[in-house]
């Protein structure tokens, strides 16, 4: 089973890069454009690894962040 990524990256251009190179080594990876979008599929697919940006629109990266951690 591949091992499962998160992006949650703002930038378009950033994440389709990310999610090239990431798909192309065998990782299994899903995009999140704000944060919002982000806790809502960490939550749904519980991925191996979270890439985070911290300069994200309505929420911050740390804040979101802290938000993942405190989840069970």
């Amino acid at each position: 089973m591949a091992v499962s990524v998160l992006i949650v990256e703002d930038d378009r251009n950033i994440a389709e890069l990310l999610q090239m190179y990431l798909e192309k080594e065998g990782y299994a990876v899903t995009v999140a454009a704000d944060g919002g979008q982000g806790l809502a599929k960490f939550r749904a697919i519980k991925p191996d690894l979270v890439l985070l940006d911290i300069m994200l629109p309505e929420e911050d990266g740390l804040s979101i962040l802290r938000r993942l951690r405190a989840a069970p």
